[in-house]
């Protein structure tokens, strides 16, 4: 299965492992799986960190592009297609970061892991 880590699942996943769900942890482990993250959620991490927001991520983002490349994820670019299908989503949520995650995962047809329910209300595949 080709799954799209939300930006919270991974900074759990290195971080709060304790915060998964017992099926993320399963999924994140079973390594039949491919796992993708977007270079979307490490601009999130150093916005919200510049500005004082994620305490509980004191390494910030240059540990976490470590961490991703220590793993077997692989790191996706923002391409134009992902742009073109954010405006043609519904304005369900207003959050840029989730909505080009979820406008990547419908055009890569990937599964988000995600425990944000926001992202739920989407046409697109969520496991959490």
């Amino acid at each position: 299965m080709r799954l799209l880590l939300d930006t919270h699942t991974a900074l759990w996943l290195f971080n709060d492992y304790d915060k998964l769900s017992p099926k993320a942890k399963s999924i994140l482990l079973d390594t039949t799986n491919e796992l993708f993250i977007s270079i979307v959620s490490a601009w999130e991490i150093a916005i919200k960190r510049s500005v004082g927001k994620l305490t509980d991520f004191p390494d910030g983002v240059k540990i976490f592009l470590a961490e991703i490349e220590a793993s077997q994820m692989e790191m996706i670019t923002i391409l134009p297609q992902y742009v073109e299908k954010v405006e043609e989503l519904p304005l369900m949520h207003r959050d840029p970061f989730d909505r080009i995650i979820i406008a990547t995962a419908l055009r890569e047809k990937m599964t988000i892991i995600t425990a944000d329910e926001n992202i739920h209300q989407y046409d697109v595949k969520c496991i959490w």
